[in-house]
């Protein structure tokens, strides 16, 4: 169970390491999606391991974001709704995150109808 700090984290290092390592995979692919995330407990994991899309821009140079490689930083908003919504998925398949900038966009998931 995870504890109330990591419930409602605000910076990396609040974070629990299979988050933060979410975190990582977002920003290293700056954008593009990540499908089929299986979570548990409100926890993402990696094996199986996600399928993840780049898109690459080809107008311009894009760097990777700046909080990147830094060991600990405060969130953005987008990142403590997203980990807020994978706490209330429970467990489940996340069908796809579209990361924008390093940053979650847009989450897509199934829920039992009842």
């Amino acid at each position: 169970m995870a504890t109330d700090r990591n419930r409602h984290p605000t910076t990396k290092s609040d974070l629990t390491p299979l988050k933060a390592r979410l975190i990582e995979l977002m920003q290293r692919i700056n954008h593009g999606r990540i499908e089929g995330l299986h979570i548990l407990d409100g926890e993402p994991q990696f094996d199986p391991p996600p399928r993840v899309i780049r898109q690459v821009k080809l107008d311009r140079e894009e760097g990777p974001r700046p909080e990147s490689g830094k060991a600990d930083f405060a969130l953005k908003a987008d990142v403590v709704r997203l980990f807020a919504q994978l706490d209330a998925i429970g467990d489940g398949v996340v069908i796809s995150i579209e990361v924008l900038h390093g940053l979650p966009f847009r989450m897509t998931f199934e829920e039992a109808y009842a």
